[in-house]
Order: C-alpha cells, then structure tokens, then sequence
C-alpha cells in the first residue's frame, strides 16, 4: 500500500509545473497512463502567449483572450493570467529554458490568431511544448516519484464525500491503490473522442469521467475547440500543422488558390480558431479542398522543423492539404482559483480543468501558459495547507451491479459518432440521436460496477463514453452559437445564454441534473 502527500495524475506541462514547486520535504507520486514524456503539452508547437514586447500591453492580451472567448470568460481570472505571463516567461528564462531569439539576443516573439500583437514566444522553433518539458522534468526533485503505465481507474472516497486516493492498474491484472491527502487530476483534454484530432492517444477525457463519477461539478463541455489546420490526406489527420505556420504569412486557399478567408474575418487568416475552422470545414463539404499555401515562407524546413517532418513521413510537398480536428476543451472540471473542486481532497489542474479563462475558444498559445500559471498557483496552496498526512483503510466493497449481457462500443465507433454529430457542427436532431446512442448502453449500470473488475480497454472506453455524453448534453442545452459551440439550428449568438454557463453534477443518489447559472 502506497502513501504520499500529493498524487498527480497526468504528466503534462500543469502536472509537472505543480511537481517542481511543490515543497522538497512533500512525498510526491506522478502516474501518467503511458511514458513520462508522453501529452499534448509534449506536442504542442505553439507557443507562450505573453505581452512581453515594448508596445503589447498585458491590457491588450486581456481584451484579446476576452474576445476569442467570446465573454464568457470570467474577467477576473484572465485579468490575473494575462498579468502572470510577463512573470511566467522571466522565471523559464532565469531557468535556462531554451526560447527562440532574435539577431539581437532578444526573445523572438511571433503572432498568432487573434492576438493584436506578436507576443508568441517558441522555442526550437514548433517545439515548445516538448522542450517546455524537458525543461521542467530536469528540475523536478527526488521527492517526486513517477510512475508509468498506470490507468487510474477510480478514486477512493470516504462516505462523506472527502476523495483521498486512487486505484491504478497497470495491467488488467494488477491493481493497487495509492493514498494521499491531496489528489490532483491533470489528464488533459478529449481529442480522442473524435475521429479528427491533434491529441496524443492517451487523450480521452478519462480524468473527467473519474471526476464526475466522484460528484464533481464539470463546466461548459460544450465548448470544444477544433484547430483550423491538421494535415489532411486520404481521408484522415496525420497531425498538426502550427498556427504560427499562418502567422508568419502562409495562406489558407481552396483548390483554385482562392483565399478562402478573404472577407470572412477583418483578421483572416489569423481570424479567432472557431471562425478559421468552419470557414475550412464549409469549404470542404463543398467539395472544395483547402490548403496551407506556405511559399511565402522563406527556410520554412528550418523554421518549422515539426510540421516539415510531418509533412514529409507523409509524403507531401508544397501547399499543404489540411482539415479542422479536435484539439482543446474549454470546458472541464469546475475549479476555483487555485484548482480545488467541489470534492474535498480533490483539484484540477490544466486542459482537465476549467478555470473560466478560456471562455467558449482558447485564445492561441494561452494553454501552455494556463498550465504553468495555475500549476506553480496550485503548489503554492497545497504548500501552505498543514501536512498532516490523511489515509484511510479502504472501505468494504459495497453493492455493485451485475453487468452481463451489456455490451460498449469500440472506439472506433464512439469516435465516428461524435465527429459526425457532435462535432464542428451541432443540431438538435443529430445530437438527440448521439445521446439516445450513448444512453442505449447503459451508463449508470455500468458506473455502478465494480471497476477493478473490468479491462482498461472496457474501462476506457466506458469513460470515453461518459465524457461523450457530457459534451453533447450540454452541446444540447445551449441553444446558441458561440465560439467553439456551432449550431446550424441556432447560428448565432443569444443574449440570454451572454455569461451564462452550462453545469452538470452527478448526485449521490445517481440522478443527473443540468442547470443554468449566471457567471
């Protein structure tokens, strides 16, 4: 039986950020579903978003996050990310992070889609996330111990509703549980429910299922962001293709070299993700192909190593062919300013959780500084709560319903379904039709099994399955169109739904309930 402080669940740029500002005299265990090094972070070619350059302003990256969110975001909370990032970016330098720099010795600082001013800082070129890691596993401590290959499959709740450990497998036959009296959720998004995406496969929005089934509160699911430019051949995603790709002048044109977004967005080509992708996704339900014109670019191999490589296992050259994929969730796990949920012992921290800064669209390379804003702001809490270690026994196994004769679907086909009716473009019937699916394989009965006895396979995709449902409810709910969230059927933003929120908690009785609440 293991004991520990603090258990991280995930192994992304928010995890790692929390584990190296965590105290040296903490006990800490990391569990991450594959290899350490493994996560969207470790993928993402964007960059740093930070007013940093003598006429930007932390003011000005404000207003560009409030805008690309569309207001729903919680003013407050990128007020305070937006002041952070200048820091944020000082403490990496001072660290010996490896950014990009001019000819002069300054910061490079590249432009992005809707941001007013260029304050993207990379480094290795489209290699940020993946040296960002580097960068933050060389200094983690010896109080830090990782594990990999772990699924954790389920939480260790007290009756009264305090979360205080997890159950791994790491491997159908071997489970274990682990105690500690803070438990943090740092698993990432859920590209993977989607047939199109930019995610690492690990990606499956398992850590909010776990969350929901434990009576935490998730927020906005609705609002899932598909990045305008993966490359797109034979039929499929291969990958993304970096925004900073378009801010360095590359256009976006349809088979006949028409620019596509000409007229669409006073921006263009760097117009706010959700407009970028339904523009391109329109386009190609017209029959018209879309692709990245990069000619513009001068030594665009050295400038953008990740995307050149991409674009050659794949064998393709000149213009690229590329198609919208499901890269961010704006919504998740409700989570106050320092990353604790509604469950006591229980926090949130990155893509996982929602902390109301994104609003309904991310704003451009604004995810990896969440994670290392609110995962060095969640250390420091934890730091200053008494560490007077909580464990406790595990409990005599309740009650669990018997589940044979019911059968899940493969992955493959939840994922099919959710591009098809609960992707870039929502409507009542498709998404009616999505929930009556997933419902048709009851949900509540399998939740209500006992988890240790199921593979990962039918594990995950049982959690594939809750996180689905919760994305097209809420998709259903809201009855407008608002930035990652499109309906055909309510194209257009609504003044009644202006600052509010979708919100779904998971009773203890096992009812489901969604309501409205204002911001």
């Amino acid at each position: 039986m293991n004991r520990a402080d603090v258990i991280i669940v995930g192994s992304g740029i928010a995890a790692l950020q929390l584990a190296v500002h965590l105290p040296r005299n903490f006990h800490v265990i990391v569990l991450t579903k594959s290899q350490m090094k493994k996560s969207n972070s470790s993928l993402a070619q964007g960059g740093i978003a930070a007013a940093i350059g003598a006429e930007d302003d932390p003011t000005f990256h404000y207003k560009d996050t409030m805008e690309a969110g569309r207001n729903v975001n919680n003013q407050l909370a990128v007020h305070r990310l937006t002041d952070k990032a200048p820091e944020t970016i000082q403490e990496l330098v001072n660290d010996q992070c490896p950014f990009d720099r001019d000819q002069n010795g300054s910061l490079q600082l590249g432009r992005e889609g809707a941001h007013s001013h260029s304050r993207i800082v990379h480094s290795g070129g489209d290699q940020t996330g993946r040296m960002m890691i580097d960068c933050l596993v060389e200094k983690l401590g010896s109080n830090v111990h990782i594990y990999e290959n772990q699924c954790v499959y389920d939480l260790h709740m007290e009756k009264e509703g305090r979360c205080y450990g997890v159950k791994s497998k790491t491997g159908d036959e071997l489970s274990h549980s682990i105690f500690a009296p803070h438990v943090v959720l740092a698993t990432g998004g859920c590209g993977q429910l989607y047939s199109f995406t930019s995610n690492a496969k690990e990606v499956t929005g398992d850590g909010i299922a776990l969350a929901y089934w434990a009576g935490a509160r998730v927020k906005n699911m609705e609002f899932v962001q598909f990045h305008p430019t993966l490359l797109f051949c034979n039929g499929k995603t291969e990958g993304l293709v970096s925004e900073a790709i378009r801010g360095e002048g590359a256009q976006l044109v349809d088979d006949k070299g028409k620019q596509i977004m000409a007229g669409v967005h006073p921006m263009r080509d760097l117009a706010p993700r959700h407009v970028v992708a339904q523009t391109i996704f329109n386009s190609i339900q017209k029959g018209r192909p879309v692709y990245l014109d990069i000619s513009s670019i001068p030594e665009f191999k050295k400038r953008f190593p990740t995307a050149a490589q991409l674009c050659q296992r794949n064998q393709v050259s000149g213009s690229i062919p590329v198609a919208p994929g499901c890269h961010f969730l704006m919504g998740g796990i409700e989570v106050d300013d320092v990353g604790r949920t509604n469950v006591p012992g229980l926090y949130a921290v990155g893509e996982a959780a929602c902390t109301d800064v994104h609003g309904a669209n991310r704003l451009a390379s604004n995810s990896l500084l969440e994670g290392l804003v609110y995962g060095k702001k969640l250390a420091k809490h934890i730091a200053e709560q008494a560490l007077t270690p909580f464990f406790q026994e595990p409990p005599s196994c309740n009650h669990h319903e018997n589940v044979s004769g019911l059968t899940l679907p493969t992955v493959e086909e939840i994922q099919c379904h959710m591009m098809d009716r609960a992707g870039i473009v929502r409507e009542e019937k498709s998404l009616l039709t999505q929930l009556k699916w997933i419902e048709s394989f009851k949900l509540e009965k399998w939740v209500r099994t006992d988890f240790s006895q199921l593979t990962i396979k039918q594990w995950s995709i049982l959690s594939m399955l809750q996180t689905s449902w919760l994305i097209t409810n809420a998709a259903l709910k809201r009855t407008e169109s608002r930035g990652g969230h499109f309906r055909s059927d309510f194209p257009y933003e609504r003044d009644e739904w202006q600052g509010k929120h979708t919100t779904e908690i998971r009773c203890s009785e096992k009812r489901r309930s969604l309501e409205s609440v204002k911001a």
